[in-house]
């Protein structure tokens, strides 16, 4: 897959690794683009503040202009958060969504959470390299160590619950996963220049009103985006118990809601767009899982994509043409959980949307786990693989093949001879797949895009898409050959392509 720093300027095809071109980094500081927000940082020497590209702010002079890949590398050097433009709240690059190699998944993977969890030595250990190794490698090409990268990721968790909850400070330094006290007061005031009290007081000005025992906030993305397909898709795919359709007083679908199975405890989110972010209600069984619930909703959303960038490539064949033209900014529903949507990939084998959430509601009554205290209609978390593993497949509500390859797969995944997380090699994933019987092409892909979140997986033989383009280009271009030869010209964003496509089914 192509690195996507190959694309200088989102969305216009410009060639050279966007650090590696000052110049251009920039003309769109210049420009105040917000569409450059999270692809890099910029910090001002004169100032010793890092910024995000449309700060508001007068525009520095060139000579006194650093660029850096992410906010952790401009605090690893020296620099703290302009306190204008909250760079540390942009949406995230796209690159580390959409890059395969080893830089691409650590990436995932702390954004998930996991230094702080097993430290970088288990993150490493995932990875299969070495601690050393991955030091070297990613600040070779991010600019900052794990340990810097997630120290990022810890002030950011701080800034959110100091100015969203009512939590003591002592409880927020820990909570955040800071070490200590002293550790937790010492980064907060290094990198935004206040205490962590004075953190609070601004923060009661300006932050959204949080629901009682609920944090509140505000989850960035690119513009634009098509708020509505996202969600109305992830609703109709929800199984009972798990996942429901967040309404209005008017009784109108509003947003969507979920539980989340999270590292420290259960927790539920509701998530409601809102202009340039969408809003997420987070109720958490422990607050440690903050890292971990934003990261997941971020994937399930899509909301680190780069929506021109993707749309100007797809437009180069006149077919996308009308559909972007219908549905600019659509996102590539992807997962909280990957075994979750692997499940839906085998179970929806053949039959319809509203039966494989049937079986799977039924599923998650008989195996999840449910919540000590439901929260309206959400009353389960998703069963766990080793639950699955352990069900007698004669006894599921689908044909006994599918039953014994659903039984099949969970075994895999419970033994971790199948990896389906944040930071799979997504290559490896699917070889591992197609071995089991019962799962081919179709299913390893259908898991790839939305459990794996390739943006370049593409389930080829989808009876949806041969339909939709025998409608728009007649039955010569949906044949296989036609839609493999085809579908060239979409990399490396087979997965969009898809989106538009079922979206496009009468």
């Amino acid at each position: 897959m192509s690195d996507p720093r190959q694309t200088g300027d989102p969305g216009t095809g410009d060639t050279g690794p966007v650090i590696d071109d000052p110049d251009q980094c920039y003309a769109a500081v210049r420009s105040r683009d917000p569409r450059f927000d999270g692809w890099f940082t910029i910090g001002v020497t004169s100032t010793g503040i890092y910024c995000r590209p449309s700060c508001p702010a007068l525009t520095p002079k060139r000579a006194n202009v650093r660029f850096f890949p992410t906010p952790a590398a401009a605090q690893h050097a020296g620099f703290r958060s302009c306190k204008r433009c909250r760079p540390d709240a942009t949406p995230g690059s796209p690159e580390w969504d959409a890059r395969a190699d080893v830089v691409g998944r650590a990436m995932r993977l702390i954004a998930d959470g996991v230094v702080d969890r097993e430290g970088v030595v288990g993150l490493a250990h995932r990875l299969g390299y070495s601690a050393r190794q991955l030091q070297r490698l990613l600040i070779a090409e991010v600019g900052a160590g794990p340990q810097a990268l997630a120290r990022a990721q810890r002030a950011q968790a701080a800034r959110i619950l100091i100015e969203t909850t009512d939590l003591s400070l002592a409880e927020i330094a820990f909570a955040a996963g800071f070490g200590s006290i002293r550790q937790f007061n010492d980064t907060v005031r290094e990198v935004f220049d206040r205490t962590p009290r004075a953190l609070r007081s601004a923060g009661r000005r300006t932050t959204l009103p949080a629901a009682p025992g609920a944090v509140t906030l505000r989850l960035a993305h690119r513009r634009p985006l098509d708020a509505a397909a996202l969600l109305g898709f992830l609703d109709s795919h929800a199984a009972g118990g798990v996942g429901e359709a967040h309404l209005s007083p008017q009784g109108a679908m509003a947003g969507f809601r979920r539980t989340l199975d999270l590292p420290h405890a259960p927790g539920t989110a509701t998530l409601v767009p809102g202009g340039d972010h969408i809003v997420a209600t987070l109720r958490l069984g422990d607050v440690r899982d903050l890292t971990a619930a934003v990261a997941r909703l971020r994937r399930l959303l899509d909301l680190d994509a780069d929506p021109v960038a993707v749309d100007a490539s797809l437009a180069e064949d006149p077919l996308f043409v009308p559909l972007i033209a219908e549905r600019p900014g659509l996102r590539v529903p992807g997962t909280v959980a990957g075994f979750e949507e692997a499940v839906r990939s085998v179970v929806g084998q053949q039959i319809s949307v509203a039966g494989a959430s049937t079986v799977i509601g039924r599923l998650v009554t008989e195996r999840g786990r449910p919540l000590a205290t439901p929260d309206g209609g959400l009353t389960h978390l998703f069963p766990t693989a080793d639950a699955v593993a352990a069900v007698d497949p004669t006894s599921l509500p689908m044909v006994r093949s599918r039953g014994r390859a659903l039984v099949r797969l969970a075994t895999a995944v419970a033994s971790g001879d199948i990896d389906l997380d944040t930071g799979a090699d997504r290559d490896r994933t699917r070889a591992e797949l197609l071995v089991l019987e019962g799962i081919g092409p179709w299913t390893a892909e259908c898991i790839a895009l939305r459990a794996l979140g390739d943006p370049d997986a593409f389930p080829a033989t989808d009876l949806g898409i041969r339909r939709t383009l025998t409608r728009l280009a007649g039955p010569d271009a949906a044949t296989p050959a036609a839609l493999l030869a085809r579908s060239e010209r979409w990399r490396p964003w087979r997965a969009y392509a898809t989106l538009h496509l079922w979206s496009a089914l009468p």
